[in-house]
């Protein structure tokens, strides 16, 4: 029984970590790149926005102007969340997603407001993605890959320690994983 159970272990961990490589490399890759500052980048254009009232620091009513205004040209909406931010006095409203950024900002004249639209690079979309600026679909994929890791790591500990030969080795990986993990989270 235990070589069967052994053997449908061995079977399920193989078809995970197959199924779950291309966005793991994804994840991998963008990751490391930004960790040393390597984050792709965008393509801008700003457009000057005529205001028929002067702009208020109102998240409704912003969100309706970039609304509007994308429509016009023909611009997919951005498929992450819509922020109204803050900083000291000023305020702009920030709608972030895997293709586009989109801002608006106030200008000195009250009536006019500034639409920035900055479009994705290939690099730079696979990095909104892994900040979690995607879709619904891909957030959900994120999870089932977070799912997958967690299985991953539990079934091959698991089968190291079902070789007696490796326990010690396996004992011995974890402290060192986990003195690891603290020595740098404290000198970090």
């Amino acid at each position: 029984m235990k070589n069967i159970n052994r053997t449908m272990l061995v079977k399920l961990h193989m078809m995970v970590a197959a199924f779950i490589l291309p966005v793991a490399l994804m994840f991998f890759i963008t990751g490391s790149l930004y960790t040393f500052g390597i984050k792709g980048h965008y393509n801008s254009q700003s457009y000057a926005i005529p205001l028929t009232t002067p702009i208020e620091n109102n998240k409704t009513k912003l969100t309706k102007i970039v609304i509007d205004e994308l429509l016009k040209r023909d611009i997919a909406m951005p498929s992450g969340a819509i922020k109204l931010k803050k900083i000291n006095t000023e305020f702009y409203l920030e709608w972030t997603g895997s293709q586009r950024d989109i801002s608006l900002t106030p200008t000195t004249n009250n009536l006019i407001a500034t639409l920035k639209i900055k479009e994705t690079t290939v690099h730079r979309f696979f990095v909104q993605l892994h900040k979690a600026k995607g879709g619904f679909a891909f957030k959900l994929y994120a999870g089932l890959l977070s799912f997958g890791l967690l299985f991953l790591f539990i079934s091959g500990l698991s089968l190291a320690w079902q070789l007696t030969k490796y326990r010690v080795l396996l004992q011995r990986s974890i402290v060192s994983g986990i003195a690891l993990f603290i020595i740098v989270i404290n000198v970090s």
